[in-house]
């Protein structure tokens, strides 16, 4: 079976640079598992990687779709594979890096998406109670039928709260439970690395000091000139972007959106560390304890032994 490492953890964690040493070590090409960096014009709020930071590494999976398109799970799961598949053929190691839980645990434990039965009807229903009631009164549907999911999801991710919401009353199970009865036999052999802090306020720390030098280096102009055009509702849920659109529509200041980015990019490390720990086969680093050396040289010993595998 062929191999695959998965590099994985909350934001501002040094994800990007540790694949890029591990691709230059094992002759890797690097995919992202991170469903706002597939759009274009998005570079400051997602942190991408620059081409300078590539250090000449292929990478795949960034800037993929314009911020008007949609891009689900599935069309997720379809790119990486074939992408994996064409790195494997050409001897080259697949490295997929990122922070969206969903994306790396539908790949890693290969689901099968078989999309609920479609209910037009109610999905405008609750679009409908969503503008009306607000995205909390939405997201509280979720509570006593699906708390899993209650707990997991933003309140201000009305897509996957309402693709929840219809799984149940479609199917009467959670999407956990339907997404267990998905799972198909593994087609690839995935090692998983993480990275992330013991210090919970060591983390936050990185996370508000990113957020600064993304102000530093124009995170407003460049979300100004998004929402110059057209969004679709997935890229309008990305962290960062919504907040300064407030700043930009006068309904808070500027120092107000950034204190409200830098809330909701903690709390978001904070679903994603709730998300990975569900997975105890993945080997942790903790950046607070340990420099990027001693996490790269770690990583390298426990690469020679999984290759060996």
């Amino acid at each position: 079976m062929d191999k695959v490492l998965v590099i994985l953890g909350p934001t501002a964690t040094g994800k990007s640079k540790l694949s890029v040493e591990l691709a230059k070590e094992f002759n890797g090409e690097i995919i992202s598992a991170d469903s706002m960096q597939v759009y274009r014009g998005m570079d400051i709020g997602t942190a991408k990687v620059t081409d300078a930071e590539m250090h000449g590494i292929p990478h795949h999976m960034i800037d993929i779709v314009e911020p008007s398109c949609e891009f689900s799970l599935s069309d997720f799961l379809d790119i990486a594979k074939k992408t994996i598949r064409d790195i494997i053929s050409r001897n080259k190691f697949p490295i997929i890096v990122g922070g969206t839980g969903l994306y790396i645990s539908s790949l890693t434990e290969n689901i099968k998406l078989s999309p609920a039965k479609a209910d037009s009807e109610y999905r405008n229903f609750l679009k409908y109670y969503a503008d009306a009631n607000g995205p909390g009164e939405l997201k509280a549907l979720l509570r006593s039928v699906d708390p899993e999911s209650y707990d997991k999801l933003n309140v201000n991710d009305i897509r996957r709260v309402s693709r929840a919401l219809e799984i149940y009353r479609s199917e009467g199970k959670t999407v956990e439970e339907f997404n267990r009865e998905s799972k198909q036999d593994p087609e690839f052999y995935f090692f998983k690395i993480g990275l992330t802090s013991l210090d919970r306020e060591y983390l936050y720390s990185r996370i508000n000091r990113r957020v600064d030098e993304m102000m530093d280096h124009g995170f407003l102009q460049e979300a100004s000139d998004l929402f110059r055009g057209e969004i679709s509702s997935t890229a309008s849920q990305a962290i960062g972007y919504r907040q300064l659109y407030d700043y930009l529509s006068d309904k808070i200041t500027l120092e107000e959106a950034v204190e409200q980015i830098k809330l909701e990019s903690r709390r978001y490390a904070k679903r994603q560390l709730t998300w990975f720990k569900r997975d105890k086969s993945i080997i942790w680093h903790n950046i607070d304890t340990n420099n990027f050396e001693e996490i790269l040289n770690s990583c390298i010993k426990h690469m020679v032994k999984f290759l060996k595998v």
